[in-house]
């Protein structure tokens, strides 16, 4: 088939890779355009095999029509796509669009589907491949994979380790099932559907007067980005990489500052953190603590959005 890959980064670049590997055609590739002298990876795998590569700041112009309309594909790919993708460009290829998604649909819609179920102490994640359609991933499924979440990962960890992989591997295995004439559309079930926003700062401040689960769940959910966060003297500080570790002290109470990082007390528990950020780049919690001049008995405050 002749295949026009909508995307960015080493997800896209992995997902060509393979289709290319199968004995598919990669006809084009539609990225974001560059920031600054970075190179997109999926830009670069496109540009190393000879593959035209078109970057648009929105798809929504008739620039990007053309490039669609001129790839003459039978199908469109959309592989960890952060732009807007008009439904009119979706059926422009032969076999229409599949776009991968990571999580079980109908549940967890939106661009920060990982974050949010491990905010929510999600034991249970997958991938899901569709049929695009006007709405926010409410297409027809035609695979879905599932995976379990560790009690510690992280977005990036889950990410990374888990739904990459299973991930690229769903969208090659979507792509044999449209090119064998073997590819279900099986309607979402709107009753079970769940939709989150794109997380940002407003979402991320720690409450310390929250369970310890809670705040275990919140600070692996925003790492690495944007950075689950407390106040300390007037400024934020981002904590990563939490283990729940118990405790029983004032909620927000520094327990302990050492090489495993800073433990900090819930209510009913207490969390640490391996790694933190004050007003310099992420580093060792126990060194970003001595810098700040944090020791055991100081108090963080809640998170706060400004």
């Amino acid at each position: 088939m002749r295949i026009l890959l909508i995307g960015q980064a080493a997800f896209a670049a992995k997902v060509l890779e393979g289709v290319e590997a199968a004995g598919h055609r990669v006809v084009g590739v539609v990225c974001p355009p560059d920031r600054g002298d970075k190179i997109d990876p999926a830009k670069a795998a496109a540009s190393e095999r000879g593959i035209p590569v078109h970057q648009f700041t929105s798809l929504k112009t008739p620039e990007a029509r053309q490039a669609f309309e001129g790839a003459e594909a039978d199908l469109a790919v959309l592989a960890y796509v952060t732009q807007i993708v008009p439904e009119p460009l979706l059926q422009l290829p032969r076999r229409s669009a599949v776009c991968f998604h990571p999580s079980l649909l109908p549940r967890y819609r939106g661009g920060s589907a990982i974050p949010w179920q491990l905010i929510r102490g999600e034991t249970r994640t997958g991938v899901t491949v569709f049929w695009p359609d006007a709405g926010i991933d409410t297409g027809p499924i035609l695979l879905q994979r599932e995976a379990p979440v560790g009690p510690d990962e992280t977005a990036g960890t889950l990410y990374y380790q888990t739904l990459f992989p299973l991930g690229v591997q769903t969208v090659l295995d979507s792509v044999e099932l449209i090119a064998g004439d073997r590819a279900p559309r099986v309607v979402q079930d709107e009753r079970k559907a769940s939709y989150d926003p794109l997380l940002t700062d407003a979402h991320a401040g720690i409450d310390w007067q929250r369970p310890e689960a809670e705040v275990h769940n919140l600070i692996r959910g925003c790492d690495p980005q944007p950075g689950a966060y407390a106040t300390w003297q007037g400024k934020r500080l981002r904590l990563f990489e939490p283990r729940r570790v118990g405790g029983a002290a004032a909620p927000g109470t520094v327990l302990a500052v050492d090489a495993l990082g800073i433990t900090v007390a819930t209510a009913g528990g207490g969390v640490r953190c391996a790694r933190a950020r004050g007003d310099g780049s992420k580093a060792a919690a126990a060194d970003v603590a001595v810098a700040l001049g944090m020791a055991p008995g100081a108090r963080l405050d809640a998170g706060r959005a400004q």
